[in-house]
């Protein structure tokens, strides 16, 4: 595995596939058949199931389990602490294995510290949930959404700026100045600069 690091406390099991640039730091556990992309981020204390598909540059942070059925596209933030399921109706005395929900995290989204999000979701891309926000739903692309159960209180930009509609549906991103357009509830890129 070219340019990989792999921390020596942390468990990389036999067949499962790591990206050229990636940091697998303190304690964590990787199981086989799991990808995980180029340039990826594994921070202390993580763990990732047989069956997750991590996208390029992928920032997972300290203490996040990444259980059966997750799959994140390229650039995803997955805060501190953050929680993803994988049963909707879990029950000790139950077996649900094979029963895992599938839940999809697209391009560029964050995910804050100790979010949860409930299995089945699409989370859009670049779409920003909250410290703390409960996710039962799926989120829109661009959409910010905050609370338990999250809701969403606006819109964010590729470089994670909230953005500000003018009457037209037109917003700017302060940093990038990238335009952005809203039309029937639903938030476009028009002019990526990059």
């Amino acid at each position: 595995m070219k340019d990989v690091y792999i921390h020596p406390t942390a468990i990389v099991e036999e067949g499962a596939r790591i990206g050229e640039g990636t940091k697998i730091w303190h304690f964590c556990h990787i199981m086989p058949e799991c990808t995980l992309g180029e340039n990826c981020s594994l921070g202390q204390n993580v763990f990732v199931a047989k069956g997750v598909v991590l996208g390029r540059n992928v920032k997972v942070q300290n203490n996040v389990s990444l259980y059966e059925g997750i799959v994140c596209e390229d650039d995803v933030f997955l805060g501190p602490s953050m929680v993803f399921t994988n049963v909707i109706n879990p029950r000790s005395a139950v077996n649900r294995r094979g029963q895992y929900t599938v839940t999809h995290v697209e391009r560029g989204a964050t995910i804050g510290a100790n979010a949860t999000i409930v299995c089945g979701n699409r989370i859009g891309s670049y779409c920003f949930i909250g410290a703390g926000s409960v996710v039962t739903k799926d989120v829109p692309p661009f959409a910010l959404v905050v609370g338990n159960p999250a809701r969403q209180t606006g819109w964010m930009s590729r470089y994670g700026h909230r953005l500000l509609f003018d009457p037209l549906g037109n917003a700017v991103c302060p940093e990038s100045g990238e335009q952005y357009k809203m039309e029937d509830g639903q938030v476009r890129l028009e002019t990526p600069i990059d």
